[in-house]
């Protein structure tokens, strides 16, 4: 094919697109929307956080001191631990130098952490009122990922029914006998679960000679919003 005859194909095709382009109607009737379906359900997921810290004029010295604490703590938490029941996890473990008013380093304080989280609540608290070697620095009630799962479930079902009843309400306000859908996604509030903090003194109770800690959960919402577009017709 020669040059000439190459662009007077270019500019065939050029022209059959701009045509195209030209006599495609833009949209109409198209109505933008959205709805969302909410559940309530209990917390089923605790974690706790047990903390310690150290203070010194040695850095290696207080670095021993916490990981002495922390493979103490470890050893009496990992006696009961059971997957998705109570799992067993380090937190944070930081050391870091102190300065005197002259700007030079006076002394060394650190601090770990061991995550205690899952479902048995009872035995997660039992655990945790054995440690002697770190305090608990805080308490988180949540979802777990089976409970989220089947919550989520039924929101979406109930966002997608909203959804189609206010597009079926809204085509026949305007006047439609109903609607197609064009485009629609659909959004869950969280992919994970939604701890709900709680911080909360040690008020402990005797269970067999063993300090558990008092908790008691709450209750998490799970939303799924459902948007998009319908064709009225």
């Amino acid at each position: 094919m020669t040059l000439k005859a190459m662009l007077a194909a270019c500019a065939l095709v050029a022209g059959a697109a701009g045509l195209s382009a030209q006599t495609l109607p833009p949209p109409q009737n198209v109505l933008q929307l959205q709805a969302s379906g909410t559940v309530e359900v209990q917390q089923d997921l605790l974690t706790m956080n047990l903390t310690t810290a150290r203070d010194g004029a040695d850095p290696v010295q207080v670095q021993a001191q916490l990981k002495a604490a922390l493979d103490a703590a470890l050893a009496e938490a990992r006696k009961t631990a059971q997957p998705g029941q109570m799992d067993v996890r380090t937190g944070n473990f930081a050391l870091y130098p102190r300065h005197g008013r002259d700007g030079k380093i006076s002394g060394w304080t650190g601090s770990a952490e061991l995550v205690l989280e899952g479902r048995d609540f009872p035995r997660i608290t039992q655990a945790a009122g054995r440690i002697q070697t770190m305090t608990l620095g805080g308490i988180a009630f949540g979802l777990s990922r089976e409970a989220r799962a089947r919550v989520e479930t039924d929101a979406q079902t109930q966002a997608i029914e909203r959804f189609k009843a206010k597009a079926g309400e809204l085509a026949k306000g305007f006047g439609f006998s109903g609607y197609t859908l064009r485009e629609v996604s659909v959004n869950a509030n969280e992919p994970g679960y939604m701890p709900r903090p709680r911080m909360m003194t040690a008020q402990a109770k005797a269970a067999d000679s063993e300090s558990a800690v008092a908790v008691e959960p709450g209750k998490s919402t799970v939303v799924v919003t459902v948007s998009g577009s319908v064709q009225l017709r």
